[in-house]
């Protein structure tokens, strides 16, 4: 299959497995069992999003490699070398960086890997830690794929924060989403239309859209992209994700406010529905932010459950 037709991640592998695998056994034998490979990171190809646009810049034939820090001390600078040695062409593709998208692919201790993404070199270790983070950083050094990881490092970090936010930091932010969707989609976005206010308006209907997508992503337990792949991404969810995909094509495409505002509540009932259903209020108003302070209060901890509902 030529690249043309291979996404970016696809080709990545491909590459790897070409060049990349011998370089390793060749030029590092002793390390073979101790270098993680795949692509992860910034880019549509990571996410599988890349398409004919997204080729004009940083796409093309490239994979991560991950060391453990004593090993990235011994050999990071020489394999960095060897791999700049690879053939910059592949399959009739080179790979084109940009002034911003250095970087992405090459030689990478774990732990400093993870830091570009989070702040940490570690999986957080307190609710705080986790609040910290934005949901799309997570969201980036957690996607892609590793195509090998004998020593098993960089994956035993990548599948912990795989394992989600810890139930209460899911809660809060669930319980914020509720009260930020509610005051723009619910409420501002048809009060500005009657004030003719348009900017606040649109930007009311934008600022829904997003914390609604951001809301679906934590009932599913996974985490929100960049904005520019969020609506794609939350197709693929299993819970409410072909719902909300085509809802928010509908509301963004209308120009008719009254069918926007509609669609809006007809969002909001289905995202109560499952609150129902999992037990996360049992609140019997279609107003979300009704639910906020309700699903706030299962919060466990004392700490996090005094903090602001609005703020997470």
């Amino acid at each position: 299959m030529r690249s043309e037709k291979l996404k970016g991640l696809e080709l990545s592998e491909k590459y790897y497995r070409t060049y990349g695998e011998r370089m390793i056994k060749e030029k590092f034998p002793r390390c073979q069992d101790r270098i993680a490979a795949g692509l992860v990171g910034d880019g549509s190809e990571c996410y599988g999003f890349d398409d004919e646009i997204s080729r004009d810049h940083d796409w093309g034939p490239g994979f991560c490699l991950w060391l453990a820090a004593d090993d990235y001390e011994a050999v990071g600078k020489a394999l960095q070398r060897e791999y700049e040695q690879l053939p910059r062409c592949f399959d009739g593709v080179e790979r084109l960086a940009s002034q911003w998208g250095g970087g992405r692919v090459g030689v990478f201790e774990i732990g400093a890997f993870y830091m570009q993404f989070i702040g940490f070199s570690h999986v957080p270790e307190t609710f705080e830690q986790w609040l910290r983070i934005p949901e799309d950083y997570l969201s980036s050094c957690t996607n892609g794929s590793v195509f090998s990881d004998p020593l098993g490092e960089f994956s035993r970090i990548r599948n912990a924060l795989l394992n989600f936010y810890p139930e209460d930091v899911r809660l809060a932010k669930i319980a914020a989403r509720c009260m930020t969707a509610a005051q723009s989609g619910q409420y501002n976005f048809m009060r500005s239309v009657r004030r003719k206010a348009y900017f606040a308006a649109q930007h009311a209907e934008s600022q829904f859209c997003s914390d609604i997508i951001s809301l679906v992503f934590l009932l599913n337990k996974q985490y929100m992209p960049y904005y520019k792949w969020r609506h794609q991404a939350v197709r693929s969810l299993p819970l409410l994700g072909e719902f909300l995909y085509h809802r928010i094509d509908e509301i963004i495409t209308s120009c008719d406010y009254n069918k926007k505002n509609e669609i809006i509540e007809t969002i909001c009932v289905e995202v109560i529905k499952v609150f129902h259903e999992t037990g996360m209020s049992d609140v019997k108003s279609d107003f979300l932010l009704d639910h906020g302070p309700i699903i706030h209060k299962n919060i466990r901890d004392e700490n996090l459950r005094k903090r602001n509902v609005w703020v997470a």
